[in-house]
């Protein structure tokens, strides 16, 4: 926890709701003076006055991160209202599912535009007050994504695994600045309503598997690291057998997550086509919580059923390796 004499200042984009939402109760708590953003104003202002009512300032700014000049303005605001920026939560993220070519394009530009592009732009509006202050964290929250492929959610996966990129290269070039830090936070499947508001071009109605994450256990890490800086935080058991598992064989995970989605699909409840929040807030903001969390029951299956998959891709990883290696001779 923060012991610092005078309160830190937090910018969090994103913040109307999922991920954002619980990030802005639990800095509250520390007294953090918060500056919040979103597109949806109203939804954003809703949960800033959740914070002030927990002893936090907190200021509500309505900005779509896609644009460059809308980020600069927040960056601003928050140095007015804070004084200066100790910590950026850079935590916007949207999807488009459905196979590639069924996708529009416009549809995967926004995606890449809001969940690359975007980060981009806070991160180039944040760094120049974090160099003149010689001091700052700035959080990238990222996914699971950022390590292994995102059949059907091509768009996704392109930002995610850019956007970890993105983060290397910027440790990279900071190297001379102890003081400030870039942190990724890879979270597994959440229980936000992000994936109720995403685009579905898929014509089936999207949920996640279980165990999902309580959104307020990935703001607890994100606390955790602005205290504590480190470069990579995974969150939830499933990134860790995730990242292991492509590691090993990238073609098999990326079979074996193909083939899953495909079941899925000819399995769900047939829903309607739609652009989600892709181009426009979503109309109802949905709090913290997606009400997807199923039995414990169902997420001891999911863990067996994990391990398997585990197992099954370290040993045909083996497999193709020992294989290779005989063609070779």
């Amino acid at each position: 926890m923060h012991h610092a004499q005078s309160p830190r200042v937090v910018v969090i984009t994103g913040a109307s709701s999922g991920i954002g939402e619980a990030t802005a109760e639990a800095f509250a708590a520390e007294r953090a003076i918060l500056v919040l953003a979103a597109r949806d104003l109203d939804a954003t202002e809703a949960v800033a006055r959740r914070c002030r009512a927990k002893g936090a300032a907190a200021l509500a700014v309505q900005v779509d991160i896609a644009e460059i000049d809308h980020v600069r303005a927040l960056a601003e605001a928050a140095c007015d209202f804070g004084g200066g920026i100790d910590v950026w939560v850079s935590n916007p993220g949207v999807g488009a599912v459905g196979r590639y070519d069924q996708v529009p394009m416009e549809a995967h530009e926004r995606v890449i535009r809001t969940n690359l592009i975007g980060h981009m732009n806070e991160a180039h509006a944040a760094l120049p007050i974090f160099r003149a202050q010689g001091q700052g964290v700035f959080v990238n929250v990222i996914s699971l994504g950022g390590f292994a492929s995102t059949p059907f959610a091509a768009a996704y996966g392109a930002s995610k695994f850019g956007l970890r990129g993105f983060s290397e290269a910027l440790r990279g070039e900071l190297q001379d600045q102890p003081g400030i830090h870039v942190c990724d936070i890879y979270p597994s499947f959440v229980d936000t309503p992000g994936i109720g508001h995403g685009a579905n071009y898929t014509g089936r109605r999207l949920s996640a598997p279980p165990p999902l994450l309580d959104a307020r256990r990935v703001a607890r890490a994100i606390c955790r690291v602005a205290d504590r800086p480190r470069a990579t935080t995974m969150v939830g058991a499933v990134t860790a057998l995730v990242r292991v598992g492509h590691a090993i064989s990238p073609q098999l995970s990326t079979h074996l997550m193909g083939g899953f989605l495909r079941g899925y699909f000819a399995r769900a409840p047939r829903s309607a086509i739609s652009d989600g929040n892709l181009h426009e807030p979503p109309r109802i903001a949905g709090g913290i919580d997606g009400g997807l969390r199923t039995s414990g029951n169902d997420v001891t299956k999911t863990m067996v059923r994990l391990a398997v998959f585990g197992g099954a891709t370290v040993l045909l990883g083996r497999m193709l390796t020992r294989s290779d290696r005989g063609r070779r001779r």
